[in-house]
């Protein structure tokens, strides 16, 4: 097989992985009922078929130190604009049960729709 047949099938191969993002209410949760939300999620977009984008932002960059120190004001907004970023490596957007009750997840899931992403939502 040729380097070039080996590239293009590995392209091909990349091209069929759709991804999807999770949007879930986070106010007023617990990180263990977060988590065991998300993890839900995950197990289901990928039996689906899905590889799942990170949209929960834990690393250091999103500290409540790292913002004040880089002069984030409002911080669900932050959070919300990341958020948004990471929809633009999707095909699809899952909404968690709860999400109508989030600011951020009724603007993603706007979004998802204005940009012609497959809306999800748990049933």
């Amino acid at each position: 097989m040729t380097e070039t047949k080996k590239t293009n099938e590995t392209t091909e191969e990349t091209a069929t992985v759709k991804k999807a993002m999770i949007s879930q209410l986070m106010a007023g949760k617990t990180a263990e009922e977060i988590a065991a939300a998300r993890g839900i999620a995950v197990a289901k977009l990928r039996q689906m078929g899905y590889e799942v984008v990170n949209t929960l932002f834990t690393d250091k960059w999103y500290s409540d130190e790292a913002m004040e120190e880089r002069g984030v004001v409002q911080v669900s907004l932050c959070y919300l604009a990341k958020s948004l970023e990471n929809m633009s490596l999707c095909h699809a957007a899952y909404f968690v049960k709860g999400w109508e009750d989030a600011r951020g997840c009724k603007i993603e899931h706007d979004a998802a729709k204005a940009y012609g992403l497959e809306v999800l939502y748990e049933d």
